[in-house]
């Protein structure tokens, strides 16, 4: 990409509009922002295989804020760039990952579901498929929202670990295999923030609302090791109003129905079984060491072992697989009936294999399909959209959508994505979102990898304290 700044100093937002319209598409684009007493003026001139256009939009000088000046500017991008795509944009001119916080905030407002679909429409130039998904997620997050109070915050626990790195990922992980000389260490400094971090809870007048366990795979951990570290949650953090309590399992590998068991008992009411693919040769492809087979029996375990709310990944566009492979994996899926299905759509991450050998990928209109079965087939079966986000590089600019039954949505996920409230991160690569009283948020964040996070714990703790003087 060959991208031009006149008069602006807002590259971050054309940029992330143009990589989510193009991909990795050699475009020569000039964004350009004119002053004058009465009109700013955004205007954008793109050129592709020879091929020349240009738009413009504009605000009156007087009502300039610096959301309304990205929204001109991305939007006369927008505008310029639709002659050289073959399909409509689903986002339209939207490029954040978050696009549902704009219908939300309508809503919170006062606004209607009409008023808000109708500002998505002219403003934002998104699809109706994609508007009307926006909305039902928003009345989630309204309905999530009502859950809580403004003393009200979040816990997630992370362990980045993973028995092998599937091709797709790019989380900060150590894949241990055979080695796990580093876990120990790892959970006693995590131990140590735990015990820090509920301190500083009961002496701050927060409330635990709901904790999630993610990674990485926290099920890498053995049964003696997860037990130890719920019953330490249980023990230094309140749990009286605490209504949600979610252990990610992810890998059906790393499962069994001692573990199982071992998580209900010890507290958590909520597990992940991620297949991301029912087709055995698309889990070989992304380097998932298991079967299809395996994932219903680890689905079983945990039903025998008393969970009654279990999510299931998937992902359409996967190596090797096809529209009507990702077709029985979702069939397959849906006739387990899980609380929640998250349908995400693949993203093409930097840190991933996949990135440098991207071979055997469906394409846009492959994925597409993929994406439009997985909401008709849902809604059908009477599962509802309750969140949604987008990431850099995905597969057709789409989106991450859970679905839910009825009074399942998970919350935390909700409170996370929206940034509803305040949300602590234990452990290596968290990040800690502190929300003020005044809608602005701050970002902290722990050491990344696991022996950065072993050796700065101090310094972790001594940012818990800082943290929570601001709370």
């Amino acid at each position: 990409m060959n991208l031009t700044i006149i008069g602006h100093d807002d590259r971050y937002a054309v940029e992330q509009l143009l990589m989510s319209l193009f991909s990795q598409q050699e475009i020569t684009v000039v964004s350009r922002l004119s002053r004058g007493k009465v009109w700013l003026t955004a205007s954008a001139e793109i050129e592709l295989c020879g091929k020349k256009t240009r738009a413009v939009r504009r605000l009156k000088a007087a009502e300039e804020t610096v959301r309304l000046r990205r929204r001109i500017l991305q939007q006369s991008v927008y505008l310029a760039a639709l002659p050289h795509l073959a399909e409509i944009p689903a986002w339209g001119a939207l490029a954040g990952v978050r696009p549902t916080k704009i219908s939300t905030k309508h809503l919170l407002n006062g606004g209607s579901r009409k008023t808000a679909e109708k500002e998505l429409e002219s403003v934002y130039f998104v699809t109706p498929q994609r508007r009307k998904l926006a909305l039902d997620c928003s009345e989630s997050t309204v309905a999530a929202i009502q859950k809580t109070s403004h003393s009200d915050i979040s816990l997630y626990i992370g362990i980045p670990f993973c028995p092998t790195r599937c091709s797709y990922c790019s989380f900060v992980s150590r894949t241990v295999g055979k080695r796990t000389e580093l876990m120990d260490p790892y959970l006693d400094a995590l131990y140590k923030e735990l015990a820090h971090t509920g301190k500083l809870l009961a002496n701050s007048g927060k409330t635990l609302r709901t904790i999630y366990i993610g990674g990485g795979t926290p099920t890498t951990l053995t049964e003696a090791q997860m037990a130890k570290l719920l019953d330490r949650v249980r023990e230094v953090f309140p749990m009286d109003r605490c209504i949600e309590f979610t252990v990610e399992g992810g890998r059906p590998d790393t499962l069994n129905a001692e573990k199982l068991r071992t998580i209900r008992a010890h507290g958590a009411d909520r597990m992940s079984i991620n297949p991301q693919t029912m087709e055995d040769a698309v889990l070989r492809a992304c380097g998932r060491p298991h079967t299809a087979d395996d994932i219903l029996r680890r689905y079983k375990e945990a039903e025998d072992a008393g969970f009654t709310a279990i999510n299931m990944d998937l992902i359409a566009g996967l190596p090797q697989d096809s529209y009507a492979g990702f077709c029985r994996s979702l069939d397959r899926v849906a006739a387990l009936d899980p609380a929640n299905i998250t349908v995400h759509t693949l993203a093409l991450k930097k840190g991933a294999d996949l990135f440098e050998k991207q071979v055997a990928l469906p394409g846009y209109g492959e994925v597409a399909k993929m994406v439009e079965y997985a909401e008709n087939t849902l809604r059908s079966l009477g599962y509802k959209p309750y969140y949604l986000y987008r990431q850099k590089y995905m597969s057709g600019s789409f989106e991450n959508v859970g679905w839910s039954r009825d009074g399942l949505d998970c919350l935390y996920n909700i409170y996370m994505m929206e940034e509803v409230h305040t949300i602590l991160s234990l452990g290596g690569g968290g990040m800690n979102k502190v929300n003020f009283p005044d809608g602005s948020l701050q970002r902290f964040h722990n050491p990344k990898f696991p022996e950065q996070y072993i050796t700065q714990i101090d310094d972790v703790l001594r940012q818990k304290e800082e943290l929570f003087m601001l709370l």
